[in-house]
């Protein structure tokens, strides 16, 4: 079942790249006390993802900051490694960059999606969420392919 607006979302951690190498990061503590956004792509260095979605959190990041927004998360079913050079390549310098290796965040709001016939096996449905303390007070699905209510823009008109 998708996670609804007026749910805390889960407790599972993702990992990101610390200064030590790989760390596991609880999105609940991430953003406790705090505005954060949550936006999830299909896959790192994909088409839509790597040409509209990130770049366009990345350009807006200073305008989320100023509307109160504490951070920005891009989450991926992809491994951190992957994840953390992508965001590095995309100058996402001011954004979490989480991997969600095995899915499952994903699986566990309910937004994975089977993208095997494109040799990506199981992956997350491209979305964003505004989150207040944990609580999910937007949530942004994409209906089909490419990029709509969830692009930086929409999210920031939300905020």
């Amino acid at each position: 079942m998708t996670i609804q607006v007026g749910e805390k979302v889960p407790d599972i951690d993702v990992t990101i790249m610390g200064e030590d190498g790989p760390k596991k990061v609880s999105l609940v503590a991430e953003s406790a006390g705090k505005k954060v956004i949550l936006f999830a792509v299909p896959g790192a260095f994909t088409p839509t993802c790597t040409a509209q979605h990130l770049p366009g959190y990345v350009r807006t990041a200073d305008d989320f900051f100023a509307k109160d927004v504490s951070g920005i998360v891009c989450i991926s079913v992809n491994d951190v490694f992957v994840v953390s050079a992508w965001g590095e390549m995309q100058g996402a310098d001011r954004l979490v960059m989480a991997a969600d290796s095995d899915g499952s965040f994903t699986r566990a709001v309910g937004l994975q999606v089977d993208l095997s016939a494109f040799g990506l096996g199981e992956r997350s449905q491209r979305y964003a969420m505004l989150l207040d303390d944990g609580v999910v007070k937007h949530l942004c699905v994409e209906p089909g392919p490419g990029l709509t209510v969830s692009s930086a823009e929409s999210m920031l008109a939300l905020v």
